[in-house]
């Protein structure tokens, strides 16, 4: 998979970034780049419905990375609160020019 950015300013929640959850292993790495001041979210859904938070991206205000090592359906970023704008970018090993 080639990678995918979105962006949100202010409080809202980006569009999902769908994952291949066929190839093994599964491998996706992420990083949310800040500008501003904003408190954000990494989530993960299983179902297209149901959204959970990444065990450790979670409530940040500040530049993170982590990685997904089990099927997710989709991940998406939500910005709980501030202004400012987080960008997150994820990247999925395993396909070749996906």
């Amino acid at each position: 998979m080639r990678p995918i950015t979105q962006s949100v300013t202010g409080v809202a929640n980006s569009a999902g970034i769908p994952m291949d959850y066929y190839i093994s292993p599964f491998n996706v790495g992420f990083g949310v780049v800040v500008s501003g001041t904003i408190t954000y979210s990494i989530q993960h859904t299983f179902d297209g419905a149901n959204w959970f938070n990444h065990p450790t991206v979670i409530s940040q205000t500040t530049n993170q990375d982590g990685n997904y090592a089990f099927p997710v359906l989709q991940i998406r970023l939500a910005n709980l609160s501030g202004s400012g704008t987080a960008t997150l970018t994820a990247i999925q090993a395993g396909q070749v020019g996906g």
